[in-house]
């Protein structure tokens, strides 16, 4: 299309009107679904502004997309969606002394505090979504967050913007003092014509702004006007703060910033419900903190279900069944305590008096907080339950009515029969957050859910709040300004409209219309909506999504927690390219996508499914870290399987993939195998018939097996029995680690087993989607395991990947079948070796001396740390004195298979070398570089000078 061509021709940047991309952008974290006509990565800002230009000139509408976490439908649209994220995230300038920084619109949040905090400052709002979310973003929705109790919302903190209208103005805006203003009537142009436009509506309507506007701390709804009156300095920055892509295209930001709270206390005060710590808000307000933060019982009981911040933190949390979580900050940590103090004291003996819990330890405060962060994901899907969604999530009210106001929504939700809903928020200011189980699905349902927005709408605008108190309005409130500013502010917001975007181009249909223009329905494009794809037949059984492929594929609520930068495992390629399709979330949006067949026609042999999973590693990070358990690596297995069907398969699949197969034979003379594999000449051969990528080193196989050494040596004791499970890479490339392990466990007091037939868990035909082999080697595997299954013989795993299949893969490819019993009993019988020792062998595994003199660094496998995690390991070396920092520096790249294939070694390597490769390198001298997986081993010896050990290398030094 002529569009594509001239953008292509004329924008320093990436175009892509592709089904793939397409379907990627067409969702954001709200109800709505709409493909735009094609997405823009501009390299600079100038390219945007060219991108712009070039859709002005074809009347195409345009939308900024920064983190895509929005909640109301305001990141979705028909039109072009320009993406600022990949490229435009530069902080420009920062001035120390007067606390400023301008930035371009794409760069993530938590990203620009990192760079700010060696200079002791912030960005003051900070949503849940801080570590993907975007200044730009924020800018868009007028984002707050429990920060935003000190430091307010981000149209405080805006002093300036760079704009661009649709009609090709780029100018500066900000505070306008009337000499400013009567300057810029003298220079004439469009610019002029806008102002004059702004002030006449401000003058002509100045009364109606001035008593219309909710006095709340957070009203987000609407267009702010009111920062167009005098008082507030005619200020054009703040005007246009809030307008969700509606009015201009941001360009850049000059914000405000401020000095970062040297030390933090949390105190968590329980009530007897949720009303009653609504009612203490202001009281508990009047102590200024920096955040003040309310849950229920139910998100709490949700939290506890899923594990969400780990047992120990809702240990912390004192008697109720509502809480209030109250943060002070001060230069000394006896300031920040003194404040919380003098609050509980005033508080004692009043109607608002708690039950009390402070927190002192920084990573224990962290955890708390983290179940009120985590509110949105973990209320997605709770256990037991039907499905929630957003669409009246973020509502705010006075904050002294609070109490009363939660108490009639309760009623509200009783009264449309909404079930089990969650209450939590910045109750501080007043913002209540809640997602409800809306049947999306079917006509009755959404008729239903309109009946009870409209209500709710009412019942806010009776106590004088707003519809929005963080999230905006974009399609989800749109229709329903009327209900809380009356019909002449929302006709103002239609002129405002028109200043700006006449031809309304400019995110069309969200938030307001020039006049003659109508706004999106709250029901209209709704994601779930006709989504009823015919259910495919499955190799697992997605049991947490209704044994339903097509739920699994639309689990995703768009978040966005794959998008951050650091931290955690999740998602190592979107970490190297940046790219929406190379996260989680477009990842599963493009499946879904798939499952619908608008976009994407060709269903599982489609090649913009299959290029969007080609570089995920299946690290399945995303499994333990997303919000909500999208778990990519079975949904990329369940792909190939379907891809491949009755089709030839990449090379690789046959090498690695059947590596089982290989290595058995291999043994027959491994000496003679490594020579001809690394021979020079024909290692390149080997290397190319098995679709391997020539710069990747192949491993050796070892000399003997683990299980000839064993079966040699033989059982030993008359001990508890146990299952050393040998497998594939520990028993061929790595039998020290097996040998180490039999050593531990017979010190111990166990009698050590190892299957006397070749057995395997079926790990890399998962990985490669080759599910029907990978079911029969598990049945096989079972089979011969279920005697000692069926006696509660624990089973010990060494490769984590390894043992993850059998804890989680297993019980969900065999499900219902006849072995199924037996598969459960592996999944529970199942241990790390850390785990066992711990539980069976806790006085055994007790350092003699106060410590060892050993130093390590470990890298967490990451199928271990999204499947059962490293706490157990954490404890164990603790025990045995080896001094253990744990890093979190991601996954370290190889990912088995993933790292070895043709056409992944950059990606492969480029994921190492964002943290894991760069931590080994610089480990102090005599540093042990422990490393239970075979991958990470691999990609750390590969790439360094280190030589990593697996766990049991190390305990067989310390231990026997």
């Amino acid at each position: 299309m002529s569009l594509q061509r001239d953008l292509e021709a004329r924008v320093d940047g990436e175009v892509r009107f592709d089904a793939g991309s397409r379907a990627a952008y067409a969702h954001d974290s709200s109800n709505y679904r709409q493909p735009p006509i094609g997405v823009v990565v501009p390299h600079s800002v100038e390219a945007a502004v060219e991108a712009v230009r070039v859709c002005r000139d074809h009347g195409a509408p345009v939308l900024s997309r920064g983190g895509g976490t929005s909640l109301a439908g305001q990141c979705c649209n028909e039109g072009v969606v320009i993406d600022w994220s990949k490229y435009c995230n530069r902080l420009v300038w920062l001035d120390e002394t007067r606390r400023r920084a301008l930035v371009e619109p794409g760069i993530c949040l938590d990203d620009l505090n990192d760079r700010l905090k060696p200079h002791g400052l912030h960005v003051g709002p900070k949503p849940s979504t801080h570590d993907t979310c975007t200044i730009g973003g924020m800018i868009g929705n007028n984002s707050c967050g429990a920060s935003a109790q000190a430091y307010g919302k981000m149209a405080d903190s805006v002093i300036r913007l760079e704009v661009l209208t649709y009609d090709g103005v780029r100018m500066w805006v900000g505070e306008t003092s009337d000499e400013e203003y009567e300057k810029i009537l003298a220079d004439g142009g469009r610019r002029a014509e806008i102002y004059r436009a702004m002030r006449e509506l401000r003058d002509e309507n100045m009364a109606l702004i001035r008593t219309r506007y909710p006095d709340i701390p957070r009203r987000v709804s609407g267009y702010n006007l009111d920062s167009l009156l005098p008082e507030k300095g005619f200020n054009v920055a703040r005007a246009l703060v809030g307008s969700e892509s509606t009015l201009v295209t941001v360009l850049q930001a000059e914000i405000e910033l401020f000095p970062v709270a040297k030390y933090q206390t949390l105190a968590v005060m329980g009530y007897p419900d949720i009303f009653r710590a609504g009612d203490a808000v202001t009281r508990v307000a009047s102590h200024r903190p920096l955040a003040l933060e309310g849950l229920d019982e139910t998100l709490v009981d949700v939290a506890r279900a899923e594990n969400v911040a780990g047992k120990d933190a809702l240990e912390g949390l004192p008697e109720g069944s509502g809480w209030l979580m109250v943060r002070f900050g001060g230069d000394t940590r006896e300031e920040a305590d003194s404040r919380a103090e003098r609050m509980i004291k005033e508080l004692r003996g009043t109607e608002h008096d708690p039950h009390v819990v402070f927190m002192d330890d920084p990573a224990e405060e962290e955890r708390l907080w983290r179940i009120r962060e985590a509110g949105l994901g973990a209320t997605a899907y709770p256990p037991g339950h039907p499905d929630t969604h957003e669409g009246w999530e973020d509502a705010a009210v006075p904050p002294d009515r609070l109490g009363d106001y939660l108490r009639d929504f309760r009623k509200l939700l009783d009264e449309f029969d909404y079930g089990r809903t969650s209450l939590y928020g910045h109750f501080g200011q007043g913002c209540v957050h809640t997602r409800i189980a809306f049947d999306l699905e079917d006509p009755d349902g959404v008729a239903k859910y309109r009946r009870f927005a409209e209500q709710a709408a009412r019942l806010v605008a009776s106590y004088g709040g707003s519809l929005s108190g963080e999230h905006g309005d974009g399609q989800s409130r749109a229709e329903l300004l009327p209900i809380m500013f009356g019909t002449e502010i929302v006709e103002l917001f239609g002129r405002y409209k028109q200043i700006f975007d006449a031809d309304d181009r400019m995110n069309p249909g969200k938030v307001a219309a020039p006049p003659g223009g109508r706004v999106y329905r709250l029901d209209q494009n709704l994601d779930h909506l006709g989504y009823d794809p015919a259910e495919p037949r499955t190799h697992f059984s997605y049991p947490k999504d209704h044994h339903r492929f097509t739920h699994a594929a639309a689990r995703c609520v768009g978040i966005g927690k794959c998008r951050s930068s650091s931290g955690g495992v999740m998602c190592p390629s979107y970490r190297v390219t940046r790219e929406e399709e190379h996260s989680t979330r477009g990842r599963a949006r493009i499946l879904m996508e798939m499952m619908r067949g608008d976009v994407i026609t060709d269903g599982w042999r489609s090649d913009e499914v299959h290029d969007a999973l080609d570089l995920c590693l299946a690290c399945k990070g995303c499994r333990g870290e997303c919000p909500v358990n999208v778990d990519m690596a079975t949904y990329k297995a369940e792909f190939l399987s379907h891809h491949y069907r009755w089709r030839p398969r990449p090379l690789a699949h046959y090498s690695m993939g059947w590596l089982p197969l290989w290595a058995r034979m291999a043994s027959a003379a491994p000496r003679a195998v490594n020579a001809l594999t690394h021979a020079k000449g024909l290692n390149r051969a080997v290397k190319r018939a098995g679709g391997i990528d020539r710069h990747r080193d192949l491993p050796s196989f070892a000399s003997e097996r683990f299980t000839d050494w064993f079966a040699r040596r033989g059982s030993q004791g008359d001990g508890e029995p146990v299952v050393l499970w040998p497998d594939t890479f520990t028993n061929n490339f790595h039998p020290d680690a097996g040998k180490a392990a039999v050593r531990v466990l017979e010190a111990a007091g166990f009698r050590v087993e190892v299957p006397p037939v070749p057995l395997c868990c079926g790990l890399t035909w998962i990985s490669t989607g080759q599910l029907g082999v990978a079911a029969r080697v598990l049945r096989r595997t079972v089979r011969a395991l279920a005697p000692r299954l069926r006696r509660g013989v624990p089973v010990i795993g060494l490769e984590p990947s390894c043992s993850a299949v059998f804890r989680s893969d297993a019980p969900e490819l065999l499900s219902g079948e006849p072995v199924s019993e037996d598969v459960e009993r592996l999944a529970k019988q199942t241990h790390s070796l850390s785990e066992f020792l711990l539980d069976r062998a806790s006085g055994f595994v007790t350092a003699p001396s106060p410590g060892t003199g050993i130093h390590a660094i470990a890298q967490p496998h990451c199928h271990q740390h999204a499947i059962w995690g490293f706490d157990a390991d954490r404890e164990l070396l603790k025990r045995v004195g080896i001094e253990a920092e744990v890093l979190d520096e991601g996954c370290c790249g190889l990912a088995g298979n993933f790292g070895f294939e043709r056409g992944h070694y950059d990606v492969s390597v480029d994921v190492g070398e964002l943290g894991v490769l760069p931590a080994v390198r610089n480990a102090a001298d005599g540093t042990r570089i422990l490393a239970d997986g075979f991958s990470c081993r691999t990609q750390i010896e590969q790439r360094t000078p280190a030589r990593p050990v697996h766990l049991a290398e190390l305990l067989a030094e310390v231990l026997t």
